[in-house]
């Protein structure tokens, strides 16, 4: 409100300068950056001020995300120059603007905390909210969706543009095809055991990137989730303490305790996070052919794990080092019953169970130096990263009824995945208008997939897949009064390696340009649009590639394709923003031509027709568009409504089975969000989703709705949050489907998803925020990434 009234106010003073003013008497202009002054980072949002000596307003701005600020057209005279910012001393100035004397540059102004302020500054994050960037949505995540489960993959599907199906796999405007970040940097862990090992209470943010701009790796057709971990800079020593049980077919509880200390040049902070417990899942496949039933019966026992901890060092105004550790272990046992029964002849059924346990560690270190130049903005960062991953896992499997194609056998798997990392980023503001961005970066993946069995009816196998990357990036931008662009490109070199028992199955190298473009629109003060270009890539995963062989059922092995080649996107998408005085509105479409596009297929075995192979293969050059439409609106005090529907179509050739096949289809999602505040500390939730049938080369899939509730409670003076959650309370969380292809089949699965949630939030420690934003890489935008 503050900042509407002196836009207000500014609107009007220059109206009125404009009629009653020489036109070469504006003459003066002011630049400069707000810095806090304790932890040398940049300050967004503070208010810029310039009165004349009887304290008029002369004019005025706020400072933009990296704390720069520029005010033009200010008439000769003194004045007094004031940045005012809730939680720090006003830093004022006599300043005097004449002809001889025209600009004013502040350089670094340092903003000292008032600590008489501080005191009653709290900042907490009730609901969530979408701020809608150039080149990004970002979902600041609040308590509404931490009480809405215990792991990220139960928060996700709550999300506008997200869907997560009973296994965690996770989709993006109806595509698989994702890119998941952690904190900015990728890590080798598959995406769907990924979400299931981080707390919700652990996530600060999601960035929902879905055209990336040149700065950011071209991989993920549909785009980029980062999710962006808790990393506090507060005063002193803080804390926060979160705990919480998930009560369904089984048990589960989750917990997370975040810590910080911050003190001189220092700041320490760290975050241990969990969830352990059973998990249920299954469903049953009808083969119409010879009538028989497949029944599918999951239940997994795994406890995550996961830690984080890191340092950053403030050398000097200008030089910052820093440093961090990921660590996540999760120990998994899966007891699954897969059996074929078969109609009428039972003396056919196949009971198979399946015992497995696997143990999976994970290590990031992270390492990044920065060093800010003289002129306002001018920067060059270094960052280096190495991810490890180490996999085990043995498989017993064991068959009765008919036995007579089928004996008991173990697997043995061993799997070893590096990946390091190199970022060099070069930023230059070129003039108070212009930003230049360069920047290199350098990815070495190798991998190793040791498997070992004694069934007589496989082999031992080792399977290494390396791959690296050698990229360069630069993008120019400018920015004017209402509108602004950016152009980039992105040239990488990319080579591939893979080799089955020391003989290379597959070889790729080949060299693409990624060319990207912006531009933005403001076509008032709450009213926005965005317009963007880019050019994307989808490598094939390990897992897509791999040989080995997945897993088996008596009718089904999964294994991967080695000579699956990469998919190429080019994606147009447009986003208009406004807001209004009890909401916000933001609507968004999207068009895609997708070049050999990755599918997962269920194909006859042509070892034995009996069987089928679940595998990767190319399709043909396909097209999809879509229209998202998000929005919050507060039609009374305590109620607050957020909803979204996305529609999506597709248009997809592929070769299935030697058969040429074409599908479109068209399918949208609808989610609604109710928050209803009865008393100071009590609000009530309400959510509704609802995803339409859709189809694919394949596979038609059923509708899917279903409805959550839940309630908070603040006490001990807002200290503390006690949540209760009751998902899916009509039991209605299925995944159902029908094939003719290879064979008609029809099917339904669920999960352990109709469930109460019971959690426990505590703040403690006694320093309070006295930055309001990490370091811009903490928000992966180091560079900027979309305009400004």
């Amino acid at each position: 409100m503050k900042q509407l009234i002196i836009l207000v106010c500014l609107i009007s003073f220059n109206l009125t300068q404009a009629f009653q003013a020489p036109i070469d008497v504006n003459i003066g202009h002011i630049t400069g950056v707000v810095m806090d002054k304790d932890l040398q980072e940049p300050l967004p949002y503070v208010t810029i001020i310039v009165n004349d000596l009887n304290g008029k307003l002369i004019s005025g701005n706020i400072t933009q995300e990296d704390g720069t600020f520029n005010i033009e057209d200010i008439p000769a005279g003194t004045f007094i120059f004031q940045a005012q910012f809730i939680g720090y001393k006003t830093f004022s100035k006599q300043i005097e603007i004449s002809k001889s004397n025209p600009e004013m540059k502040f350089g670094s102004i340092q903003l000292e905390a008032d600590v008489s302020q501080l005191e009653d500054v709290l900042v907490v994050a009730e609901r969530s909210s979408i701020e809608q960037k150039i080149d990004r949505k970002v979902i600041n995540v609040g308590k509404d969706l931490t009480t809405s489960g215990a792991t990220a993959s139960d928060i996700m599907g709550n999300m506008p543009t997200l869907t997560v199906d009973q296994d965690g796999n996770i989709s993006m405007r109806g595509n698989s095809n994702v890119r998941i970040l952690i904190d900015g940097k990728p890590t080798n862990i598959p995406a769907a055991q990924l979400l299931k090992q981080i707390p919700s209470t652990s996530i600060k943010s999601v960035e929902l990137i879905t055209n990336p701009s040149a700065k950011y790796n071209p991989e993920g057709m549909s785009g980029i989730i980062n999710i962006i971990l808790h990393k506090n800079s507060n005063l002193g020593f803080n804390g926060n303490l979160n705990t919480g049980v998930t009560i369904g077919k089984d048990l589960r509880t989750n917990g997370s305790l975040d810590m910080n200390y911050r003190t001189g040049k220092f700041n320490f902070y760290g975050n241990l996070g969990g969830n352990f417990g059973k998990r249920q899942n299954g469903g049953n496949i009808f083969t119409y052919d010879n009538q028989s039933l497949q029944t599918i019966k999951v239940l997994e026992d795994r406890d995550n794990y996961l830690i984080k901890a890191g340092v950053d060092f403030y050398v000097d105004d200008q030089n910052t080092l820093s440093f961090y550790t990921n660590q996540n272990k999760t120990n998994a046992d899966i007891i699954g019953d897969f059996n074929i029964l078969f109609n009428p002849d039972p003396s056919l059924n196949i009971y198979q169970t399946i015992f497995l346990n696997n143990d999976n560690n994970s290590g990031t270190y992270n390492f990044d130096y920065k060093r800010n130049f003289k002129k306002d903005g001018h920067s060059i960062e270094l960052e280096a990263d190495y991810n490890k991953v180490t996999s085990e896992e043995i498989t017993q499997t064991e068959f009765s009824g008919d036995t007579s194609n089928f004996s008991n056998y173990t697997d043995g798997t061993s799997q070893e995945i590096d990946n390091t990392t190199i970022n060099l980023d070069y930023i230059n503001p070129l003039n108070n208008k212009t930003k230049l961005e360069l920047g290199a970066e350098v990815r070495i993946r190798n991998s190793k997939n040791d498997y070992n069995t004694n069934n007589l009816n496989l082999n031992d196998a080792l399977y290494n897949y390396d791959n690296n990357i050698y990229s360069f990036y630069a993008t120019y931008g400018q920015t004017f009064e209402k509108w602004s662009y950016q152009l980039g490109t992105r040239l990488e070199q990319y080579n591939v390696d893979a080799s089955l028992n020391s003989e290379k199955v597959y070889k790729d190298d080949y060299l693409t340009l990624y060319p990207t473009a912006f531009i933005s629109y403001q076509l008032s003060e709450k009213k926005s649009m965005q317009l963007s270009y880019g050019r994307r890539v989808d490598r094939p995963s390990l897992n897509q590639v791999s040989p080995i062989r997945d897993f088996s059922t008596p009718r089904i092995t999964a294994l991967g394709n080695p000579e699956l080649e990469p998919q190429f996107t080019n994606s147009m998408e447009f986003n208009y923003s406004q807001n209004f005085e009890k909401g916000n509105f933001t609507g968004g479409a999207f068009y895609r031509i997708i070049n050999n596009e990755i599918n997962q297929t269920l194909l006859e075995d042509p070892e034995d027709p009996a069987r089928q192979v679940l595998t990767f293969i190319n399709g043909e050059n396909n097209s999809s568009f879509g229209v998202e439409l998000t929005g919050s609106y507060k039609p009374l005090k305590w109620w607050n409504i957020n909803s979204s529907v996305e529609l999506y179509s597709q248009n997809s050739k592929g070769i299935i089975g030697g058969k040429s096949l074409e599908v479109q289809n068209t399918a949208f999602n609808f989610r609604v969000n109710n928050s209803f505040t009865v008393t100071e500390h009590l609000t009530l939730q309400a959510f509704g989703y609802y995803r339409s049938p859709s189809k694919d080369y394949q596979f038609n899939a059923n509708e899917m709705y279903f409805v959550n509730a839940g309630a908070r409670y603040t006490l001990l003076n807002d200290k503390a949050t006690l949540s209760l959650n009751f998902n899916d309370i009509f039991k209605t969380q299925k995944f159902g489907f029908d094939t003719e292809v290879p064979s008609k089949q029809s099917g339904s699965f669920s999960g352990d998803t109709r469930t109460v949630f019971v959690g426990f939030s505590y703040k403690f420690g006694g320093g309070k925020n006295a930055a309001l934003k990490r370091k811009n890489r903490e928000d992966n935008e180091s560079s900027g990434g979309g305009l400004f």
